[in-house]
């Protein structure tokens, strides 16, 4: 079960899923309606749901502004080998914000979703960086 839950902002939920199942590995948990949607990957929930799509994450605030995808905040996927996983993301046609940078704990690049929202994906190069042990 899944133990931390983000939600995202997203133009289109059909192609948000196809993305994040295809690409990206999440598994569909439900899409009971076509502006919002729940998938899983490991502990973690991505909860999409669609701009101005009804009550719920995509309604307006009381002022009146919508929510929008796209944004610096994000979420982290520790990959083994970032430059396979890139290159294959590439081949897909795929989005990225910049190239493989390496800092003091890892590798890290920034992709992009169908809407625009950034994902991190993290090669740990020291083991202290590492979400958990190798499994």
């Amino acid at each position: 079960m899944a133990r931390i839950s983000v939600r995202y902002i997203v133009d289109d939920v059909d192609a948000a899923i196809d993305f994040y199942c295809r690409e990206l590995g999440f598994r569909e948990d439900m899409h009971p309606a076509p502006t919002f949607a729940m998938l899983s990957l490991g502990d973690l929930r991505l909860v999409l749901s669609a701009p101005g799509g009804g009550p719920g994450g995509g309604q307006a605030m009381p002022d009146g502004t919508m929510p929008r995808a796209g944004g610096w905040n994000r979420f982290q996927l520790e990959v083994d080998d970032i430059e396979a996983t890139v290159a294959r993301l590439r081949d897909h046609g795929v989005r990225f914000r910049n190239e493989i940078v390496t800092g003091v704990g890892g590798k890290q690049i920034l992709v992009e979703d169908p809407a625009g929202n950034p994902i991190e994906l993290f090669e740990p190069t020291i083991p202290d960086a590492r979400l958990s042990e190798r499994r």
